[in-house]
């Protein structure tokens, strides 16, 4: 089965008149294996787009389709990034957890989890990490690459993104991020803590518009398939949750 990654994934900001998640990209490996999910994902009875010479430009790779999963959430398959070889400035991060690992995790909100677990690992083959019961079903973490999961499965009433997050290299980033975050009023969607599945220290910040943004250090990797596991708590320790602020659109109250 062909297999996903998450490297070199770009994080593209679009003005658009309502906020909210326009695609999340996952690498292949080439042409050929894209073809082949393809293959996979039509024969699922799902119909797909290839991105037009314009479409792959402004993502910065050579190839990619598109398509909607079956929740509606939008999904891109690409290859071929297309490298510019200079280091990245980061001035106030000393770099961030990529490579085999791919940018960080998504976490979607799906009308059903379970059809969705069958697409993704059936057809696109994620592998399922573990598992969380909540209130309005079961929320799956799912892997295609070292990372301990690169996509969550949410329960909701409607399709789109719950939280992002990306992973930086030393723990005093998180820490300075902190500082940021409180320096600039950025509201807390949760505390400091470390979850149960990927031993990430982490915390949650909301957007404007009430989307979630997590920034983590010390994920753990998965080096070879392991059995699954239903979680009963969440974090080990703190992860304390706020309410979205007054007007936030983001997020279900």
């Amino acid at each position: 089965m062909p297999v996903l990654s998450l490297g070199y994934l770009r994080l593209v900001v679009t003005e658009s008149a309502t906020p909210g998640l326009a695609a999340v990209g996952f690498e292949v490996l080439d042409r050929t294996d894209l073809r082949h999910l393809v293959e996979r994902i039509e024969a699922a009875g799902i119909p797909t787009h290839a991105g037009t010479a314009a479409e792959c430009a402004l993502r910065q790779v050579t190839g990619f389709v598109a398509f909607d999963d079956p929740s509606g959430n939008r999904v891109e398959l690409f290859y071929g990034p297309v490298l510019s070889h200079r280091p990245v400035d980061l001035p106030s991060v000393s770099g961030f957890v990529t490579g085999d690992q791919g940018m960080g995790h998504v976490i979607l909100n799906v009308t059903d989890t379970e059809v969705a677990y069958d697409f993704y690992t059936g057809v696109l083959g994620f592998a399922e990490r573990n598992s969380l019961e909540l209130p309005g079903g079961t929320s799956y973490f799912l892997g295609c690459n070292p990372r301990q999961h690169t996509l969550g499965l949410n329960p909701a009433e409607g399709p789109g993104l719950l939280h992002f997050m990306v992973e930086t290299a030393e723990i005093d980033d998180v820490g300075k991020a902190l500082d940021r975050a409180h320096d600039l009023g950025i509201p807390m969607m949760q505390s400091l803590g470390k979850h149960t599945n990927d031993r990430m220290l982490s915390f949650y910040i909301y957007s404007p518009e009430g989307h979630a943004t997590e920034i983590g250090w010390g994920g753990e990797r998965i080096a070879a398939p392991t059995p699954t596991y239903r979680l009963t708590e969440g974090a080990v320790w703190g992860h304390r949750y706020t309410p979205p602020p007054a007007g936030a659109k983001g997020l279900p109250r």
